[in-house]
């Protein structure tokens, strides 16, 4: 068996086709054309650039397939949304994940539904794509609806309308726990908006063959990017998590139950079995150490010289959004560090600090995160940032080969195959990747500077 997940990302699209084995058997991708983003709030994309660039991924990688695909998902940007014509058509350009017009009805959507999303554990921010919606109506008002990414494309797929999965709708004020669209919070007949349904269902089948695919391929429903790169690290079943340290610093996971966070840090997708998917991003990460010259130098010298002198909190941006939500936040360092080297670690550490802050919140919040934490992202890649993420959390890290969006899109396909569904597809890759300990020589410094990163996160007034 063959399965293909698709990843349409904001810089481009690629495919992954993967073996029942979970073996990757072929990948594929291309550009797509910048955002415009201004200002103003403005951040837009041409929508009908995406199926020229998801056909041509798709011809690729599978023309030198052994056989045929059996089933295909597409995941994509949460929140990105177009308002379509009667078959289907853009009729102007995405409004993108970031775009801010909607921001004025997001506020009054946080306050009229206010009762739902707190049942929900989830806030309205600026962004949420539900204000999109609403100003895309005004601005389109002979629309036929609206479309999230993988319904424009899995509609080109079966040439008919399709509904959108539960999980690129949370955003667009979808409720997973009473599945329904927040009709109160619209100022228009929700008949407007598309049916939903849950991640892994059968939207249809290739009535005849396309871009490589042929006519019975099951086109199956996808997740969000970030909903498919947790899944792809193996972290599918309750107790699970990742912690994704790429550009920014994410740490998904599963629970049994909808646990609600009254910050509003943490928020959950729904799972395709009935579970949830907890999680939260911080506004720092790899961006970290982004730009900086010869990063496997530095951390061998950083590795020498063993914990840093100094406390740094390596926030570049403002606000920060988990695992703690303050708008004004700003990076510090505490102390004078000795060299770029001593930096360079303290950086590293203070990544690791807001990691063991995140899982000290899920605690809080009564999640238990059982068996070894999976380490995933390209921050994961650097074994002495994993050995320091490990001694200050003081767990087991797995560092899992996968946390590919399009990987994780192709479970998402398989599950529909599958008798076991996602948990069968998960076993791809779980029980892979390299396991690291903690480092007991070092525990006693990295906890004296992580008690003066955490007194110095209450004494600013973030926590």
């Amino acid at each position: 068996m063959t399965v293909v997940g698709v990843d349409v990302a904001t810089a481009g699209v690629r495919a992954f086709a993967v073996g029942g084995d979970g073996s990757v058997r072929a990948t594929a991708s291309r550009p797509l054309p910048a955002p415009v983003r201004d200002e103003s709030g403005r951040s837009e994309q041409d929508a009908r650039s995406w199926w020229p660039a998801v056909e041509a991924v798709l011809e690729e990688v599978t023309a030198s397939l052994p056989e045929p695909v059996r089933a295909v998902a597409v995941s994509a940007t949460s929140g990105t949304i177009v308002a379509v014509g009667a078959h289907g058509e853009p009729l102007g350009p995405a409004l993108m994940y970031d775009d801010r017009r909607g921001a004025d009805d997001n506020a009054k959507a946080a306050e009229v539904g206010a009762p739902r999303w707190d049942e929900l554990g989830m806030g309205v921010s600026p962004t949420a794509a539900l204000g999109r919606i609403t100003w895309l109506r005004r601005a389109f008002p002979d629309a036929a609806g609206i479309r999230h990414t993988p319904d424009v494309i899995c509609e080109k797929l079966l040439g008919r309308p399709v509904a959108t999965d539960s999980s690129h709708a949370l955003k667009s004020g979808y409720d997973p726990l009473r599945g329904e669209w927040a009709a109160e919070v619209f100022d228009f007949d929700v008949a407007w908006l598309p049916e939903v349904v849950r991640p892994t269902t059968v939207l249809g089948e290739l009535p005849r063959p396309v871009a490589g695919l042929p006519a019975g391929c099951l086109v199956v429903a996808g997740m969000t990017d970030g909903c498919a790169g947790q899944l792809a690290t193996g972290a599918v079943t309750p107790g699970s998590f990742a912690g994704i340290l790429g550009t920014t610093y994410v740490l998904k996971g599963v629970t049994e139950r909808l646990v609600r966070d009254p910050s509003g840090a943490m928020y959950s997708h729904r799972h395709p079995d009935g579970w949830w998917l907890p999680g939260g991003a911080s506004n720092t990460g790899g961006e970290a150490v982004s730009g900086t010259a010869d990063l496997a130098a530095l951390d061998a010298a950083a590795a020498a010289r063993g914990p840093a002198s100094v406390v740094a909190y390596p926030l570049r941006r403002s606000g920060e959004r988990f695992p703690f939500v303050t708008p004004d936040a700003r990076g510090f360092v505490l102390g004078e560090p000795r060299d770029e080297a001593d930096l360079h670690r303290a950086r590293l550490e203070g990544v690791a600090f807001v990691e063991r802050l995140a899982l000290e919140r899920l605690a809080a919040l009564g999640i238990e995160v059982r068996g070894p934490l999976v380490a995933a992202g390209g921050g994961s890649r650097s074994p002495l940032w994993t050995k320091i993420r490990a001694t200050v959390t003081g767990l087991e890290l797995t560092v899992s080969p996968q946390a590919e969006t399009g990987y994780g899109a192709a479970m998402l396909a398989a599950a529909a195959t599958v008798p076991g569904g996602l948990t069968e597809a998960g076993e791809w890759v779980r029980g892979e990747g390299t396991i690291v300990e903690p480092d007991a020589r070092e525990s006693e410094a990295l906890e004296n500077s992580y008690q003066r990163f955490r007194e110095e996160l209450v004494t600013r007034g973030w926590l």
